[in-house]
């Protein structure tokens, strides 16, 4: 154990009344430190919960990566690609893909005796994964559409069905424009909700086989293929494999392969998530300058009342470091008790809303109905270290204040 540490731990420890002129400034810099560190604790795990749950819509409804025809200028527009065994073999033997479903869609118009609403018709057969949708379904079923059979069966979300005034088994007509107007009656099965209404505003789902059956696709044709990952970290890298190796394929029809990421077809939401950054950096700083500013000001009292102590020290032969080492080590005893204070606040509060929702959000401006909180380890940890080195190195400044105390002057004040 140094000297130095040895003397900040007696004097933190120390229980003198008579001596402790600076309590309030102490328990001020600790106040100071508890609520700028809760603060940047329930900002990053708001922040990162908020950009995960978006993504994860994003991701639910498309997947990570999707492979469409070449020539393809929209997002629903229903250009045919054909897709076999070869090609989704060849896919699914890359490191980091986890999943791969076929889709197709097709762009239409809904029409009820009261309203009419575009729509886009995305079908689905048994290789699609409906784990995210049925885990938002509200109402009725998600059935298990197939590529081979017409369902006629349709699976809807509530914001469409509060709209066109529908409800489970009404019959549902829906209409596409072509060289002429085609009709298709569906029977709604199921309602979901994701509060995404981006997507929740246009999104019907039925099986493969009728939407393939609308655009005239020949065998093993499809609107195009969802890949799914394993972990989003990699998906710029895992996207230009996987169109690297799509620059060579085509299919029997003679159409190219283009892949394209989820960040890459909605550039806007995803630049907004960016903007989210740039927030929480704000908010970082802010709380480090309100921290920061009670740590100096407890670490200027702390040596004007122990001036004397200073003198002692300096008389007996110690330098101006080892004296300063004895502040800075004060000061991170004052720190760690603040920032325990404020993992205690900060992460409570977190859990609290993590387990109870009891913080809402208006789901048409927000995309989900309550405050989302996401608990990232490595962050936490990081923010915790970082509070603790950058208030050591606030204080590092203010310490070389004990230079300037001479021994005789100090005595003065016994």
């Amino acid at each position: 154990m140094s000297l130095s540490f040895f003397i900040a731990h007696r004097l933190y420890c120390e229980k003198k009344e008579g001596r402790q002129i600076s309590r309030p400034a102490v328990l001020i810099a600790k106040t100071g430190i508890a609520v700028g560190l809760a603060v940047m604790l329930v900002a990053v795990c708001v922040i990162v919960g908020f950009k995960s749950e978006v993504r994860d819509k994003i991701v639910g409804f498309g997947g990570h990566v999707q492979i469409n025809n070449l020539e393809q200028m929209q997002p629903y527009e229903p250009l045919a690609i054909g897709i076999d065994d070869t090609l989704i073999n060849s896919l699914a033997a890359f490191p980091n893909v986890k999943h791969i479903q076929r889709y197709s869609v097709k762009p239409g118009m809904i029409k009820t005796e009261k309203a009419f609403q575009g729509m886009v018709l995305k079908g689905v057969g048994q290789d699609y994964d409906l784990s995210f949708l049925r885990s938002h379904l509200i109402g009725g079923e998600f059935p298990n559409f197939t590529d081979s059979i017409t369902s006629n069966q349709v699976v809807v979300s509530q914001a469409m069905a509060e709209q066109l005034e529908l409800n489970l088994g009404d019959k549902l007509d829906t209409y596409y424009i072509e060289n002429e107007i085609r009709i298709r009656r569906l029977s709604i099965v199921g309602i979901y909700c994701t509060g995404f209404t981006e997507y929740d505003s246009y999104f019907l789902f039925t099986d493969l086989h009728t939407v393939n059956r609308l655009n005239h696709f020949q065998s093993g044709q499809v609107s195009g293929i969802e890949v799914i990952l394993d972990n989003y970290v990699a998906l710029e890298n895992d996207t230009w494999e996987i169109g690297s190796f799509l620059e060579k394929c085509i299919d029997r029809y003679g159409a190219k392969y283009t892949a394209r990421n989820v960040e890459q077809l909605n550039p806007a939401i995803f630049a907004w998530l960016g903007v989210l950054d740039v927030d929480i950096w704000v908010i970082l700083v802010l709380m480090m300058g309100v921290a920061g500013f009670t740590m100096i000001s407890g670490l200027l009292i702390l040596i004007i009342e122990r001036a004397a102590m200073i003198g002692t020290l300096k008389s007996l032969g110690a330098n101006n470091g080892i004296i300063r080492r004895v502040f800075l080590w004060l000061s991170v005893f004052i720190i760690g008790r603040g920032m325990l204070w404020g993992n205690v606040i900060g992460l409570g509060f977190c859990l609290l809303q993590y387990y109870t929702g009891l913080l809402t959000l208006d789901a048409e401006t927000y995309y989900m109905d309550t405050v989302p909180i996401a608990f990232n380890i490595k962050y936490l940890i990081l923010l915790n270290a970082g509070t603790l080195l950058a208030s050591v190195l606030i204080l590092l400044g203010p310490s070389y204040l004990i230079a300037r105390i001479r021994p005789a002057d100090a005595m003065r004040f016994e």
